[in-house]
């Protein structure tokens, strides 16, 4: 009797650690944090699990303060809370001197509960509700106005308080960038901005705060950051000149680029533009403005301080041959954790030595959902299940936007500059996703009568 054809699986294995460029990037095995032990972590800690290195952290953050500070010594540097919400990163940037910028009431009232006056939260964003309002002006916030709704709304609660609080403007300008984000603020070159800036100075009821502008995320063309420091330094000067008002601040908020690498960049992110690259161009530009006196500067720091800081540790489950015959592995963290990895070519690297043959494996997460993928091609060893992998960088976003889809979120730990771990956040429990929920009694399951209700069905 013939036996049934078997088509035999070929499989193209890399051999060797280095190319003519030297070692390649994808083939880095990482076994510690900080001195740390991956595997002693999550054997404490649990797995899937976010690990955040203070000493990588603040030595981020002296980095750009001092690189801003030698260039444009009026400069503050603000922490931009959406990017990790985290109550122990976000106290770390205030221990070094950063102040918060916020873009919801809810980050508000966060920054606040971490001891934050008033005064040194940068209240921004598109959305701010009228009783928001009423506690910003109350606790002398640092406000930009995002429409003209909003300005109405402030001389509305000047008017009833006797309060005449200071009003910045978010301005929308070209800087060379594009997509261009001209759907927050008011537009410079269609003459938006000064219109805004008309109406708080000759209004009567607020007076004239900060010129403010966001070009963007991600954004790895320090020479645009000085195009739109000139373009608010020119329009700072030319309501000093028509209307008599001198502006209070400039705040080129944020976007600069971590060295994590996009999934549409051809080389990898860890040549990306260093902060001091960006603070000479933005010095540069308001320099040569050539005014006599140019006003505070504002930077909201972000992912590029951050996302270096942090990692996700993940366990093998499974491994498996796809239908082509290429290899992939199921791990226990997936897109609700890394919503980041659909714009990221994140860097995946197994912690152990990874040995003489690597083969391109792709990387599922433990979601039933076709589009869990977190990377769809990297060289790996032969895993194992229980292996452990390092995914970096991480500290920008995927905490703030992980969500308890399936699965619950797992713990975050904070390694201190002694190389001690601490929890940060544990992990959740059921009763973090449903103690909000309330069930109706007339939806409620006696638990005697559901088997009976079952069995009857059968």
């Amino acid at each position: 009797m013939a036996s049934l054809y078997e088509r035999p699986a070929v499989v193209r294995n890399a051999f060797g650690v280095m190319n003519k460029v030297g070692r390649r990037a994808d083939l880095s095995a990482s076994d510690q944090i900080d001195g740390v032990s991956i595997d002693a972590l999550c054997r404490e800690f649990g797995s899937p699990l976010f690990v955040f290195s203070e000493r990588r952290l603040r030595d981020r953050i002296v980095q750009a303060r001092d690189a801003f500070a030698r260039r444009y010594p009026q400069t503050t540097m603000c922490w931009s809370y959406k990017t990790n919400y985290l109550d122990a990163i976000c106290a770390i940037f205030h221990q070094e001197g950063s102040i918060a910028e916020v873009v919801s009431g809810m980050e508000y009232e966060k920054a606040r509960r971490l001891g934050m006056p008033g005064d040194k939260i940068v209240f921004n964003g598109p959305a701010k509700t009228e009783a928001e309002l009423r506690r910003a002006v109350a606790e002398r916030a640092i406000i930009h106005a995002d429409h003209l709704e909003e300005i109405y709304l402030l001389e509305k609660i000047a008017g009833e308080t006797g309060a005449s609080p200071r009003v910045g403007v978010r301005v929308s300008l070209d800087a060379g960038v594009h997509p261009r984000w001209d759907r927050f603020g008011f537009g410079l070159e269609n003459g938006q901005a000064m219109q805004a800036i008309r109406r708080i100075v000759r209004g009567g009821k607020l007076a004239l705060g900060g010129l403010h502008t966001h070009i963007g995320t991600f954004v790895l063309e320090p020479a645009a950051y000085g195009r739109a420091a000139t373009k608010l330094a020119d329009l700072a000067a030319e309501v000093e000149r028509t209307l008599g008002a001198r502006v209070a601040h400039l705040d080129l908020g944020g976007g600069f680029a971590s060295n994590n690498t996009l999934s549409t960049q051809y080389h990898s992110g860890a040549i990306a533009p260093g902060v001091a690259d960006y603070a000479d161009a933005i010095s540069a530009a308001l320099i040569a403005t050539g005014k006599d006196r140019m006003p505070p500067l504002l930077i909201a720091s972000g992912r590029a301080l951050i996302d270096d800081a942090g990692t996700l540790l993940a366990s093998v489950i499974a491994t498996k041959r796809l239908a082509s015959g290429k290899r992939a592995i199921v791990i226990d963290a997936g897109v609700n954790l890394l919503f980041t990895a659909w714009w990221y070519r994140l860097n995946v690297a197994p912690a152990r030595s990874l040995g003489a043959f690597v083969e391109d494996t792709a990387i599922y997460g433990p979601l039933c959902m076709n589009i869990d993928c977190i990377r769809d091609s990297v060289a790996l060893p032969d895993l194992r299940p229980g292996e452990r992998l390092a995914i970096h960088p991480v500290g920008a976003y995927t905490v703030t936007q992980s969500m308890q889809f399936i699965h619950l979120r797992p713990a975050c730990v904070l390694i201190d500059e002694r190389g001690n771990p601490e929890i940060i956040r544990r992990r959740e429990v059921l009763d973090d996703l449903a103690g909000p929920e309330v069930v109706p009694a007339r939806l409620r399951i006696a638990p005697d009568v559901l088997p009976l209700k079952i069995a009857q069905r059968g």
